[in-house]
């Protein structure tokens, strides 16, 4: 099959094309013939050598995609040749709290991810894709999609009329928009861009504060929302945007920390936090339960991740690069067959 791997891991262009032996599946495994792979930052930091230690070079990257199962092994149950199919990039990782252990089972990581022509992967971790979803929507869904119904769904509880503020217009930020607005919520989003700003009210965003215009963003939303404040903060910028979004809450509010975004800088507003009795949590992905509830609420009230650009399989690093630029606005895809 045709595959890439990670390379010397120091820089974009470390992702090299390869050759290898088509994967057979074992007792309880799955084979899935890839047919799209969805890009996120994180994967952009391990081709940079920035995500912990370096990988071994031979290792398959991407962590997010969907593929059509060919092949089961023994004892192999819950899915079906022939069905289309997502997973949850900590395929340990089945419901309930989040463990420390499921870093060790982590596609694309530490073990072949999705940037090939098969996946391998055991049967369990698999969840089918319903009919009324397309390769192209459903191949954002397990990663960045799963990460912002962690934040908003379920550790942010959101419900109808609250103010949920996200972010940036990448992946995570939009699909916390969409699942916000399912959800009856009114949602707030931030950007350096007008453009992509009048194309996140398009979208359904309520409110959008240009960072760039208004340093004080906080100050500014709180002007546009008549002092109400944010009930839910979709946080995807680090320490150096954790003081406004915390100035942006209301009382109660839940700041859910997503990706590691800028890790420098000692942390702000401590008296803030208390006084405010803020939740400020950090996620990591989700679980195959979220994202089968994830799933659930898309046949319910459909939406769909935004996906911005799709590149060839031949294309990668450009897909990449594509990335790296902050040009897009949601996902950016690679269409592998």
């Amino acid at each position: 099959m045709k595959a890439y791997q990670l390379g010397a891991q120091t820089g974009l262009s470390s992702l090299t094309p390869v050759t290898r032996p088509d994967p057979v599946a074992g007792p309880g495994e799955a084979v899935l013939k890839v047919r799209y792979v969805s890009l996120n930052n994180r994967d952009l930091q391990i081709l940079e050598g920035r995500y912990g230690a370096k990988k071994p070079e031979d290792r398959v990257p991407f962590s997010e995609g969907i593929g059509e199962v060919v092949a089961l092994g023994e004892g192999a149950t819950g899915i079906a040749v022939g069905d289309r199919a997502v997973l949850s990039h900590f395929i340990a990782w089945g419901d309930g709290p989040f463990d420390m252990r499921y870093f060790g089972a982590d596609v694309g990581i530490t073990q072949d991810g999705w940037m090939a022509e098969y996946l391998k992967v055991p049967a369990s971790a698999l969840v089918r894709v319903p009919e009324s979803l397309a390769d192209e929507q459903a191949a954002a869904l397990a990663a960045a999609t799963l990460t912002a119904w962690h934040a908003v769904a379920e550790v942010g509880q959101v419900k109808a009329g609250d103010l949920v503020v996200a972010l940036g217009t990448g992946g995570v930020a939009m699909a916390a928009l969409q699942i916000a607005k399912a959800n009856g919520a009114f949602v707030a989003i931030t950007s350096s861009s007008d453009e992509k700003l009048e194309q996140a009210r398009k979208a359904g965003a309520d409110f959008t504060v240009n960072y760039s215009k208004n340093p004080d963003w906080a100050a500014e939303l709180m002007k546009q929302t008549g002092g109400r404040g944010a009930d839910i903060v979709v946080e995807t910028g680090g320490q150096h945007t954790l003081p406004q979004s915390i100035n942006a809450c209301a009382v109660n509010a839940r700041i859910v920390i997503v990706g590691a975004g800028s890790a420098d800088g000692p942390l702000p507003n401590y008296g803030a936090i208390i006084g405010k009795n803020l939740v400020i949590k950090g996620i990591a992905a989700g679980s195959r339960g979220m994202l089968v509830r994830l799933l659930r609420a898309m046949e319910a009230n459909p939406f769909s991740p935004m996906v911005d650009r799709v590149f060839g399989f031949d294309e990668a690093v450009a897909a990449c690069e594509y990335l790296k630029s902050g040009s897009h606005l949601g996902k950016v895809l690679i269409r592998v067959s």
